[in-house]
């Protein structure tokens, strides 16, 4: 793998994630520091996975029950391997659209990254039922974030309507599933594929594999 020349342009890898995807969780623990590695920038894109899996009349991989074992078990394996605390959230599928829309509002802000962090630690390191709107309620109040204001935030048209266009983008990019990530115009899928995502991030532009 090739180190990042000094005075090259740095690169951007785009994050397209939804909260209620545990790989997407993987991915999160794990980007940063291959974004520090190669000297790239993270772009956040909160996607709705509900809408783009029935867009394209698709299901959830846990759809199928011993999949769903397989799949649980599996993301423990990665986990384990990569030193990430994870447990499997006995509340899952959480509906994922407000949180979705919280990252939305709060991208930007002082608050974005604490509130994912928030977020994503309730969904699958202290796993709690972020569907319950009170149980949302503490997790945000904990992360210093004003749930009133949260609230309007979230309800507001243009938030919804972000949402909405950032979802219908990855669709129309080839987006079939979360997380993806892009570098430049090349696509990858999975937190399993972060290796991918690495090399071409240290590649030089126009060496892109």
């Amino acid at each position: 793998m090739k180190k990042l020349e000094e005075n090259s342009v740095p690169r951007q890898v785009e994050f397209l994630f939804d909260f209620g995807s545990p790989t997407s969780y993987i991915a999160y623990r794990r980007l940063a520091t291959i974004a520090d590695r190669t000297g790239a920038t993270i772009v956040w894109t909160p996607v709705l996975l509900g809408a783009i899996l029935q867009s394209l009349g698709n299901t959830q991989p846990t759809a199928v029950p011993a999949k769903r074992k397989w799949f649980f078990a599996d993301l423990a394996l990665w986990a384990r391997q990569f030193g990430i605390e994870y447990q499997e959230n006995p509340h899952f599928p959480v509906v994922t659209l407000a949180l979705q829309r919280g990252a939305i509002a709060l991208q930007g802000s002082p608050l974005f990254a604490a509130y994912v962090e928030a977020v994503f630690s309730a969904m699958w390191q202290t796993p709690r039922n972020l569907g319950d709107a009170t149980v949302l309620e503490q997790v945000l109040t904990s992360a210093g974030i004003d749930t009133e204001d949260f609230k309007a935030r979230i309800g507001s048209p243009e938030v919804k309507n972000r949402l909405k266009a950032n979802t219908d983008s990855a669709i129309s990019r080839g987006v079939f599933g979360c997380p993806s990530f892009f570098v430049g115009d090349q696509l990858f899928f999975g937190q399993d594929r972060l290796h991918f995502v690495e090399e071409a991030l240290l590649a030089q532009p126009g060496e892109l594999p």
